[in-house]
């Protein structure tokens, strides 16, 4: 059956992977991680959340030298808490997948699944889900082995990413870095990408000696786009639609939000629906465009400031305020912000860290979502 093609009206896509055409230059990292998996690599792709690395990676399992010959499969663990979500999310990511290619490639798969096979549920074409909970694996690692048996004897060679891998550090078994590593090192049917946004996490995993991953990835960190290649796409993409793009307008976003792909694809996304054919967006619609997105999204976070002790909120609005926050414990800090002490700044951050309400790096913090920081700004 042909595939359906679907007909986009913005070109500044933020949902997803919609195709080729849609997607924005990478075309040296597209051909790196293409050839790292082709040639018997498994690669940690490392970068900030809303890089693109996940769009990044769809993008190279849809070129034809990996769509013709492997099997592909993506899961996301940011939300798994337990090894049993893990092996959960990695079960059905791969049910989901072989369903399309028809019965004989998800038979295989299921004749395998012996110890969670209760878990699974027929319509009545006969088309399998994967309706299991949690509290259905009774042994993870069970499960864990059946899955990799599977990938080991699959009648392809398969593509693994399991995205936001950091997270298994989170779950409070200290076995499960060395039960995953095991399993990877002796499935030769298969390779891997562990993509993760916590740079911290991530290195600490795969390149300190200790730890069962040393030495055994590429590591691959994925850069912004630069500022020419996005400008050109920008331009192009607008033309196309009978409309015209002041170069100032990429210039100003990339600078506003750092090079942040999806913010810019965010704010590219508004600027192209409110241009009307053979009218010209300017760097003046740049500011209408962000503050629509800003009010649309007003009551969430005006929820997140309400659930946040005060200590926290007030901690949160003064990085905020600074755009990249240094040394948040200083006397000069508390005392420009207005904060109660360095100690109340001290314990509010790393509950800032785990609420993903700020990130970290190098000893600057930063308001995770910039629009976010916007709103704070404007609302303290």
């Amino acid at each position: 059956m042909a595939k359906e093609i679907v007909k986009i009206d913005n070109p500044f896509v933020t949902t997803g992977y919609a195709g080729a055409e849609y997607f924005c230059d990478r075309e040296k990292e597209t051909a790196d991680i293409i050839r790292y998996l082709t040639n018997g690599n498994n690669v940690a792709l490392i970068s900030p959340r809303r890089y693109g690395k996940s769009d990044l990676l769809r993008h190279c399992f849809a070129q034809k030298v990996i769509s013709d010959h492997y099997y592909t499969f993506i899961v996301d663990i940011y939300s798994t808490k337990t090894v049993a979500e893990m092996v959960a999310k990695l079960g059905s990511a791969i049910l989901e997948t072989l369903k399309p290619k028809g019965k004989k490639a998800w038979e295989k798969f299921l004749a395998i699944l012996a110890s969670v096979r209760s878990g699974i549920s027929f319509d009545i074409n006969g088309q399998p889900s994967w309706t299991m909970t949690v509290g259905d694996i009774q042994s993870p690692t069970a499960t864990l082995d059946e899955i990799f048996t599977y990938l080991q004897n699959a009648d392809r060679p398969c593509l693994v990413v399991i995205d936001e891998f950091q997270q298994i550090t989170k779950y409070g078994d200290p076995n499960i870095e060395a039960e995953i590593r095991t399993r990877v090192q002796y499935c030769n049917n298969a390779h891997f990408v562990f993509s993760g946004s916590r740079r911290q996490l991530m290195g600490a995993i795969f390149t300190s000696p200790a730890r069962p991953f040393y030495q055994s990835v590429t590591l691959y960190h994925l850069g912004r786009l630069p500022l020419d290649r996005y400008t050109a796409f920008c331009v192009s993409h607008f033309k196309k639609k009978g409309k015209r793009l002041d170069d100032a307008v990429v210039s100003r976003l990339y600078s506003q939000f750092d090079g942040v792909t999806y913010y810019m694809q965010r704010v590219m996304n508004e600027l192209f629906s409110r241009t009307a054919a053979d009218a010209t967006c300017v760097e003046d619609d740049v500011s209408k465009a962000v503050d629509e997105i800003i009010a649309v999204s007003s009551p969430i976070y005006e929820d997140l400031m309400y659930q946040l002790p005060e200590k926290q909120s007030r901690v949160l609005v003064a990085v905020a305020k600074d755009g990249c926050a240094e040394n948040v414990t200083s006397g000069k800090f508390v005392k420009r912000h207005g904060l109660v002490s360095p100690n109340s700044v001290k314990s509010a951050i790393p509950a800032l860290i785990d609420k993903g309400l700020l990130t970290q790096d190098k000893g600057t913090y930063k308001v995770y979502d910039l629009f976010f920081a916007l709103w704070l700004v404007k609302n303290s």
